[in-house]
């Protein structure tokens, strides 16, 4: 990373959260130094960005433990695991809470015990400031989604207001489409791609030949207003 990209990521996350959002970009970015322990697997596990390097991952930033829509994210995440595990992809949910806490929770749950994927502690919020969603009146994090690649840059970001919940399936979907562009150099996925449909290779041919949206058949014979009135009328009789 030159220095003046340097400058910029770091100016990123000495603005208040409101302004993080509205200036550069985290997209394409390295993930900035951090060291972590996380509850995973029934253990107590260290780690850090050079965890994450090597292979895709999701880091999937949450309010609080013990809360009401964050069960029910994780849980849903949980319930796809083996599809993103499939994949490649390791899975970190990240919270302010301690990993003791998310321990606790663990335990407790039927929901967060379905979880094999690590629970990450940040009760300093570096982690959480690192990716610029730390909400600094509450000390918690907003509801982030950020999928990286093997060389630790960030490819995807999603944050979701905190009423919001998120679709596990779709953030499949999304990570199997950077998977591909990574891939296939040259290649784009258009809207909805999935796994196995046509992907586009931007060109000038293309240029102005792109649809989003299917135009509907246009029926045989002139429009309605301009048929006439008796035709219209026998029509009505049949």
């Amino acid at each position: 990373m030159n220095l003046f990209k340097m400058l910029s990521v770091a100016n990123v996350f000495n603005l208040p959260s409101k302004e993080k959002h509205m200036s550069a970009s985290l997209i394409n970015t390295e993930i900035l130094p951090f060291k972590a322990t996380a509850f995973h697997a029934g253990q107590f596990v260290d780690v850090s960005n050079a965890t994450l390097k090597g292979k895709w991952s999701v880091v999937f930033f949450y309010p609080a433990d013990f809360t009401f829509v964050c069960p029910t994210e994780l849980g849903d995440l949980a319930d796809n695991y083996a599809e993103f595990k499939k994949i490649g992809v390791e899975i970190y949910a990240v919270s302010t809470d301690t990993h003791f806490t998310h321990k606790a929770w663990h335990d407790t749950s039927d929901t967060i015990r379905k979880i094999q994927y690590p629970m990450v502690g940040d009760p300093t919020g570096q982690i959480t400031r690192n990716f610029g969603v730390m909400i600094e009146e509450e000390g918690l994090a907003e509801r982030g989604t950020f999928v990286i690649d093997p060389d630790g840059r960030i490819q995807i970001i999603e944050v979701n207001a905190s009423g919001i919940g998120r679709d596990a399936s779709e953030l499949l979907r999304k990570v199997k489409a950077a998977q591909y562009v990574a891939k296939h150099p040259g290649e784009v996925c258009p809207a909805k791609w999935k796994e196995g449909a046509k992907t586009l290779s931007p060109s000038l041919d293309l240029v102005g030949k792109i649809w989003s949206f299917k135009r509907p058949a246009r029926p045989a014979g002139p429009p309605a207003f301009l048929r006439p009135a008796q035709a219209l009328r026998s029509g009505a009789q049949r």
